[in-house]
């Protein structure tokens, strides 16, 4: 049985793949600003179960739970990146502190996390990193950009450390969930930004606007999400890739046919700025 570490554990998909981790026999470190949620939502498991204080944005926060995890259970081997948050609005009614705000928690806050767990792995040369990203890393839409941007930053930061820990025994990979019925979408969660512009109505308001009526209707299933990245995570090999629910498959393979035309389309100009 395994070790594993996970962020944003209090709720959604975080606590879903606690659960699901705990139920299969395996030691979880369960992180969240308030982590005696995490005890009340879990009273069975306290055996196999470390509820701690994270907020991934406080100095200092990720290195004391890191300690705590091997002090408990003495190591760590999977880190799940779960810690995230959502905005809704353009880009240019996104104000700069609206737009750093999610930036530190969705990439600086993971990046923290990752600097504080991956030693622990590295001194073991093994072990599995899942950072969930979403379809908005793959794909961006109206509405929804600095949110996208921080999934696509989180792309790039899995694609490299990829790279980086393969030699070192340590498997990585980037996990992109559709739309998951979890409260992401309601007003207490997702993040709105505070100025609206009338141009934009039918863009990014029209995100909004289903950001509203779609909350509670979302088609992916968190409890099935997490089991999945259960199996992942076992697997002898992960994927670079995890996409998550049938709209997630759909609107990737259309971004990618899109990148295709146009390399097609513009591949003589594309080679023209060769030396």
């Amino acid at each position: 049985m395994s070790v594993w570490f996970v962020t944003g554990a209090s709720r959604g998909l975080g606590l879903e793949i606690t659960k699901a981790a705990l139920a299969a026999g395996h030691s979880v470190v369960a992180t969240a600003r308030d982590p005696q949620s995490i005890e009340k939502a879990l009273p069975d498991f306290a055996d196999n179960l470390l509820a701690l204080p994270l907020d991934v944005t406080v100095p200092g926060d990720a290195e004391k739970a890191v300690q705590s995890a091997v002090a408990r259970f003495g190591t760590i081997d999977v880190l799940v990146n779960n810690a995230g948050r959502g905005l809704v609005g353009a880009i240019e009614e996104t104000s700069d502190a609206e737009a750093r705000s999610v930036f530190d928690i969705n990439v600086f806050g993971l990046l923290t996390v990752l600097r504080a767990a991956t030693p622990v792995l590295r001194a073991a040369r093994s072990g599995r990193i899942l950072n969930i990203s979403s379809t908005g890393g793959m794909v961006a839409w109206a509405g929804w950009g600095v949110y996208s941007a921080t999934k696509f930053a989180l792309e790039g930061i899995t694609e490299a450390l990829r790279l980086e820990l393969a030699p070192l025994g340590i498997q990585v990979t980037s996990v992109q969930p559709g739309p998951l019925r979890t409260d992401f979408l309601a007003s207490s969660s997702l993040g709105h930004v505070s100025r609206v512009i009338d141009d934009y109505a039918t863009t990014g308001g029209a995100s909004r606007d289903w950001a509203a009526s779609s909350h509670g209707q979302q088609e992916g299933d968190p409890v099935k999400a997490a089991h999945a990245i259960l199996t992942i995570a076992s697997a002898a090999e992960m994927p670079a890739r995890l996409p998550l629910g049938t709209s997630t498959l759909g609107d990737i393979r259309t971004k990618l046919a899109t990148v295709g035309a146009d390399l097609e389309t513009w591949q003589d100009l594309t080679r023209s700025t060769d030396v």
